[in-house]
């Protein structure tokens, strides 16, 4: 019992516990019995499911409130739905990965699946290394604070721009380096076939590059989420949860979004906003004398900015509106 109570990075061991108990759960419940064989999933399939997920994250949210305090459970919250939003950049982005790649729907799940425990394990080390960084070098946050500000400007200038993906050096590079198949085989990431010389060696299908292109662009956009989420809070514990939980509703989200990317043509625009102003509450709490941001005004803020967004976009991008006429 004393074990349990005695604190991790600043948490109980405990809650450590039960957060990784509800993962594995949830991970084995997708694979084990929601999608136990490669197939397509349906656009009310995606939306069902991605509702749950969020009630999930959600009542993790409420859970976490309920342990640790209303300022802990706001600043949850608040990284759950940043990350979540941002995540759905990413998820345009892994459309054109799918697309570059010939990557049928039925075989694309097998593929995020996969996906997203690398991010659990590369989230975790990442957020270690920015943690170890705040904890010992204080002006560090500023550093973050205003590489937010630059990528939110950033992000608005190339917003209307696609992800080159064959153009990219990444994909380059695994080209350069890999053995890989003229296509598919079937389900598999890796065969064994005769190479030109006669010879029986290991070659990478579409489907692992696929994977390997996924797991490159979400460090590139952890990036940017990871330093958003210590602007909002520094405990390793609210960091790691909140964007877990986010990201493990990313692939029942993926098949509802994927059909629907016209839909959201002003999000990007959005999200840069929405770097920029959590960039800037830390210069701003300085000017106005404040210890921090009010983390209820930021989930506010934050809120807002994504409901005109999304808004904005579903309302430009109607049936019979401006940008369908254009």
């Amino acid at each position: 019992m004393d074990l349990l109570l005695t604190l991790w990075l600043g948490t109980p061991v405990w809650l450590w516990l039960s957060f990784f108990a509800v993962v594995i759960g949830l991970l084995a419940l997708d694979l084990g019995v929601l999608h136990r064989g490669n197939r397509e999933i349906g656009v009310r399939e995606s939306l069902g499911l991605s509702a749950f997920y969020i009630t999930m994250g959600v009542g993790f949210g409420l859970w976490v409130w309920w342990q640790l305090g209303r300022e802990t459970g706001i600043a949850y919250l608040t990284g759950f739905v940043i990350e979540k939003s941002l995540a759905m950049d990413n998820i345009f982005v892994i459309a054109m990965i799918f697309t570059a790649f010939a990557i049928p729907r039925h075989l694309q799940h097998r593929v995020l699946f996969w996906g997203v425990l690398g991010v659990i394990v590369l989230r975790a080390l990442m957020i270690g290394a920015g943690v170890a960084l705040v904890e010992n070098f204080g002006w560090v946050l500023y550093v973050f604070a205003a590489f937010l500000i630059w990528t939110g400007i950033g992000m608005w200038r190339s917003a209307g721009h696609d992800y080159d993906v064959q153009g990219s050096r990444f994909y380059r590079l695994l080209t350069a380096r890999l053995r890989v198949t003229d296509g598919l085989r079937g389900e598999h990431f890796l065969v064994r076939e005769r190479a030109a010389d006669g010879v029986a060696r290991l070659f990478a299908t579409p489907l692992l590059l696929a994977l390997l292109m996924i797991e490159f662009v979400d460090i590139i956009f952890a990036v940017d989420s990871i330093p958003a989420i210590f602007a909002i809070t520094t405990d390793p514990f609210v960091v790691y949860t909140s964007n877990i939980f986010a990201i493990l509703g990313l692939r029942a989200l993926y098949f509802a979004l994927a059909v629907m990317v016209h839909r959201f043509a002003y999000l990007k625009h959005a999200l840069a906003v929405l770097l920029v102003f959590i960039g800037s509450k830390i210069f701003l709490a300085d000017m106005l004398g404040l210890a921090k941001f009010p983390p209820a005004l930021s989930l506010g803020v934050t809120f807002a900015i994504l409901a005109g967004g999304i808004g904005w976009s579903l309302w430009r991008t109607r049936e019979g509106g401006a940008e369908a006429r254009a």
